[in-house]
């Protein structure tokens, strides 16, 4: 029987996750971008009011990029322990800087689009 290391079954689990999370992360971004593309296929027919899309797009927006904060976060999650997994300061650096980027983005939608929504809406009327 083939010895295996432990570090190296946690490296393989990581590299499966980091595709998983991959894939999951460009679902959510196509399903987005398609209800994006649908909302504005079916409002060509009618009157929209400027304030209800400003509300409305800047819902989307502050979603979408919570998730890919979420996204890049997990990701760096996922960095961080292979890195700890196979004892590599690299990893464990790399996945550090990607969890505080997808924090420091959901923090930044949270904070900066409800200011947004509010100049776009000062400046339509």
């Amino acid at each position: 029987m083939k010895n295996v290391n432990k570090n190296e079954i946690i490296t393989a689990r990581c590299r499966k996750a980091k595709k998983f999370t991959a894939i999951l992360t460009v679902a959510f971004m196509t399903m987005i971008m398609a209800s994006c593309f649908a909302m504005s296929a079916f409002a060509a027919d009618v009157v929209v009011s400027t304030s209800s899309f400003i509300s409305t797009a800047c819902k989307v927006l502050k979603a979408l990029i919570i998730l890919i904060g979420g996204g890049i976060a997990v990701w760096g999650v996922v960095n961080l322990i292979e890195g700890y997994g196979s004892d590599n300061p690299g990893s464990k650096s790399q996945g550090m800087k990607q969890l505080m980027a997808g924090i420091a983005l959901i923090i930044l939608a949270i904070a900066l689009v409800p200011e947004l929504e509010a100049m776009m809406g000062s400046a339509v009327q």
